[in-house]
C-alpha cells in the first residue's frame, strides 16, 4: 500500500473518530476518574466551542473553592433541548463529572442536578419533535424548490453505560434501538455514516501537511479559534442549525457553530476576475432542473476539513437537492486541487430544525485550547 493512500485511508477514519477526537478532545480532563460536588451556580457563559458553568463549593477543610466546568458548544446544547435559562444564578446544583489533571478548580461535567429538578445528563436529548411540513409548499412561486429556512443534520449523541459505553457516536434516532440492542455500533456505521467526506486522495504534498497539522498544539487547532474554516465542514460540525435564505439574486447562508456568513450569488455565471480570497471563497448558483448547482473558488490558503488543507488552487462544486417528500436536503459535493488532493468527495442530508438559527456567541474558554493572550 502506498504512503498516500494509507494516509487517505487514515484521513477517512479520522471522520468515525471517537467522541474525544470528535469534539476536538477532552483536553487535559481525565475521563478515568470520577469527581462530585455540590455548591452554588455563580456563573454560566453559554458560547460555542465550548460553554463553562461556574460555581462554589466548600473543600474537605471548609473552604470555599470556585470551579469551572466544561460542557458542550452552545448550538449543541440547545439542539438537545438544554437552555441558558435552566442555569439561575444562586441555584443549588449537584454535579458529577471527571477532574482535570492539572487544574483542582476544573472538570467536565457528566451529570448535574440543579435545584429540585431530575438530573441531566450531558449526553442526554431533552424534548424535540419533528418539524411539522404539512403546509409548507414544496416550490417557490419561480417554481424553484424551497430551500429557505433553517437545516441541521441529524444529531449525534454520545453512548453512556448501559447503552454499550462511552464512546460510540450513533444518529440521535437510533439511540433507543441500539440500547434495546436491536443494532450494533458496527450496522450503524454501515447504514448510516457519520456525515462527512467519503473518498479522499491526498498528494504527497497534502500528506505532509496534514501530518503537520496533527504535530500542532492543542492552542492551534482551528476549531478553537473561532473562525470559519471551510463550508463543507462548518455546515454539518458539532451538528450546528445552519440558515439559507433565498432573495431575488442571491442565497444566503449563516453557519451555526461559528455565525459566519456566505453569499451564492445568483446573477451571474462567471466569477470576478481579481478575487479578494477568503474561507467562504466566491460561490455561484444556478438550477439544473430541481438541483441547485454551485461553483465556488477563490479560497485562501487553508483546510478544507482538518487536517486535509486547501490550496488557494481549490475549486469546489456542490449539488444541493431536496425531497418532496420528506423535504430532506441532501448536499454532494466534490473538490479538486491540484496542490494537496487528487479527490475529495462526500455528502450529507440536513433537515428542517425544530431549534430555530441563532447567533452565539464564540469564545474559546478552555485555557490548553484558548490561544496565547
Amino acid at each position: 500500500m502506498s504512503s498516500i493512500l494509507r494516509q487517505s485511508l487514515l484521513v477517512a477514519a479520522g471522520f468515525c473518530a471517537t467522541p474525544a477526537v470528535a469534539h476536538h478532545g477532552f483536553g487535559r480532563f481525565d475521563l478515568s476518574q470520577d469527581v462530585s460536588y455540590s455548591g452554588t451556580i455563580t456563573r454560566f457563559d453559554f458560547v460555542n466551542p465550548h460553554s463553562y458553568l461556574y460555581f462554589d463549593t466548600v473543600d474537605e477543610n471548609g473552604n470555599v473553592l470556585s470551579m469551572k466546568c466544561e460542557m458542550r458548544a452552545a448550538t449543541h446544547l440547545r439542539r438537545a433541548g438544554w437552555d441558558e435559562s435552566i442555569f439561575e444564578i444562586g441555584a443549588h446544583i449537584e454535579l458529577d463529572g471527571h477532574p482535570h489533571r492539572d487544574d483542582p478548580t476544573s472538570c467536565y461535567m457528566e451529570d448535574i442536578a440543579i435545584n429540585d429538578q431530575a438530573t441531566r445528563n450531558r449526553n442526554e436529548v431533552y424534548g424535540g419533535t419533528d418539524v411539522d411540513t404539512s403546509d409548507r409548499s414544496y416550490r417557490l412561486a419561480s417554481g424553484e424548490p424551497n430551500i429557505s429556512g433553517d437545516w441541521a443534520v441529524e444529531q449525534q449523541v454520545l453512548t453512556v453505560p448501559p447503552e454499550g459505553g462511552v464512546g460510540a457516536v450513533i444518529p440521535r434516532s437510533l439511540r433507543e434501538a441500539f440500547a434495546a440492542g436491536e443494532i450494533t455500533i458496527e450496522e450503524i456505521r454501515q447504514e448510516r455514516p457519520r456525515p462527512g467526506p467519503g473518498r479522499i486522495t491526498l498528494t504527497e504534498e497534502g500528506e505532509a501537511a496534514a501530518a503537520a497539522y496533527r504535530r500542532r498544539p492543542a492552542s492551534e487547532n482551528l476549531r478553537a479559534q473561532c473562525e470559519p474554516i471551510n463550508f463543507i465542514y462548518d455546515w454539518l460540525w458539532d451538528w450546528p442549525v445552519n440558515q439559507i435564505t433565498r432573495y431575488e439574486d442571491r442565497i444566503e447562508i449563516y453557519y451555526g457553530l461559528y455565525s459566519h456568513h456566505r453569499v451564492i450569488h445568483m446573477d451571474t455565471d462567471e466569477h470576478p476576475a481579481n478575487l479578494a480570497r477568503s474561507a467562504a471563497g466566491h460561490s455561484i448558483g444556478g438550477w439544473e432542473g430541481d438541483v441547485l448547482i454551485v461553483d465556488t473558488v477563490g479560497f485562501k490558503e487553508g483546510y478544507i476539513f482538518p487536517p486535509t488543507p486547501m490550496s488557494e488552487q481549490a475549486h469546489i462544486i456542490e449539488r444541493y437537492t431536496l425531497d418532496p417528500d420528506t423535504f430532506a436536503l441532501t448536499r454532494e459535493y466534490e473538490a479538486t486541487d491540484p496542490v494537496y488532493f487528487t479527490e475529495f468527495v462526500g455528502s450529507d442530508v440536513a433537515y428542517l430544525s425544530n431549534t430555530p438559527f441563532e447567533r452565539h456567541r464564540c469564545e474559546e474558554l478552555t485555557p490548553e485550547f484558548a490561544a496565547p493572550r
